[in-house]
């Protein structure tokens, strides 16, 4: 049997951002040595994984080279070399998520098409190659405002996604495939993380509600329990599991849902990885994400996802107006407040919108919870010097 601690393995990571920072933090705890892939010299994993090696996550060599040096490979950002990742997994080495599973992740296309075939219920869409044929199909009367374009590659944080109201968004949107989704009038985002083993062991999360920052499209606060009827929650997990096992997943899976007007729940898209809607579980949950992401690769007995306490987590994102080295104002106020957690990311330079941070607000009332996470969100600033 595989010795994970305190031994010669090597847990290969290709990311080096903050997930893998939190993620390091469950590593050092087992004293499993973790070899770090990412583009940046400075990223927030650099100065604190055992071996750091910087390289580009899309180019086949890098990926190839870097999976060499490990026993077993994971990621925390999923738009990585697939073809290097295939390799590797021909030649033996054990790759989780699996390399196929995302294949159809990274593209939200290929994503959209497997819920279809498999029945998973999601909102109607087209898939495009190029803009041109989005706009053609516009003047054919085949697609109607409002509509939300997604780019098939690369998005992230509300990038790669738009409203598209009228002609002029239409027009301005940028090349490259892409899908038009019809607009759900929803009630709710939710989000809900499945865990699954190599023995085809699951568990979930309790499902969680996301409130947005309605410019910036990203996430402000998740809010843990959702503050939902428990048969919608119920069949937000029924969903959450039947995507996980569609994907014969390992791993840890984030979910993220509608629930329509006449609370039918409809998958928006995946996160093969740890994710922004499971940070709350660091101080509220028995066992954190990131925990429960190595239980999950390494074959270990998955871990409670129970809450012990109501948690919301706020993002704390760069300032607008603001680009430069980073201040967090007045942060020594909120570290005042019971139950309040800051978690930094170690980026040193701060622009609008910029992920640097979060805080986690734990309390036995969900609606004191909230109101603590107004204050934190009114207190902290992400400016520069």
């Amino acid at each position: 049997m595989q010795n994970y601690f305190s031994s010669h393995f090597k847990l290969g990571v290709l990311g080096g951002g903050q997930l893998g920072r939190m993620l390091l933090s469950e590593t050092q705890k087992l004293d499993i040595h973790t070899v770090i892939l990412d583009k940046s010299a400075d990223a927030p994993c650099a100065q604190i994984c055992n071996e750091f090696y910087q390289g580009d996550l899309l180019d086949f060599d890098t990926v190839y080279n870097f999976g060499k040096k490990v026993d077993l490979l994971t990621i925390e950002i999923e738009n990585v070399n697939i073809d290097a990742l295939d390799k590797l997994e021909s030649e033996g080495l054990t790759i989780y998520p699996k390399p196929s599973n995302l294949r159809i992740i990274q593209n939200k296309a290929q994503q959209k098409k497997f819920y279809k075939e498999k029945q998973i219920p999601t909102a109607d869409f087209n898939h495009y190659a190029f803009v041109d044929e989005l706009k053609h199909s516009y003047e054919n009367g085949l697609v109607t405002f409002p509509f939300v374009w997604k780019s098939a590659r690369f998005g992230y944080d509300g990038n790669g996604v738009k409203v598209v109201k009228n002609y002029n968004d239409l027009e301005a949107l940028p090349e490259g495939e892409c899908i038009a989704e019809k607009m759900i009038p929803f009630k709710n985002e939710l989000a809900v993380i499945v865990a699954r083993n190599p023995k085809g062991d699951l568990v979930t999360y309790p499902v969680v509600e996301m409130e947005f920052h309605p410019e910036a499209n990203q996430v402000e606060y998740v809010i843990c329990p959702a503050r939902i009827d428990e048969t919608v929650a119920e069949k937000a997990r029924k969903v959450a599991l039947k995507v996980a096992d569609a994907f014969d997943f390992v791993g840890l899976l984030a979910v993220e849902m509608f629930q329509t007007q006449d609370d039918e729940i409809l998958v928006n898209e995946v996160a093969p990885r740890t994710h922004n809607s499971g940070h709350y579980s660091i101080e509220a949950s028995y066992t954190s994400q990131f925990e429960q992401h190595l239980r999950s690769i390494l074959d270990f007995p998955l871990g409670n996802t129970d809450s012990k306490l109501a948690g919301i987590m706020v993002n704390l994102v760069g300032a607008e107006g603001y680009t430069g080295e980073v201040i967090y104002e007045n942060i020594q106020e909120i570290m005042n407040i019971d139950g309040v957690t800051p978690h930094l990311y170690g980026k040193k330079i701060t622009k609008p919108f910029r992920k640097m941070g979060h805080v986690t607000i734990v309390n036995q009332n969900i609606d004191k919870a909230r109101e603590v996470a107004q204050k934190v969100k009114e207190t902290v600033k992400v400016i520069s010097k």
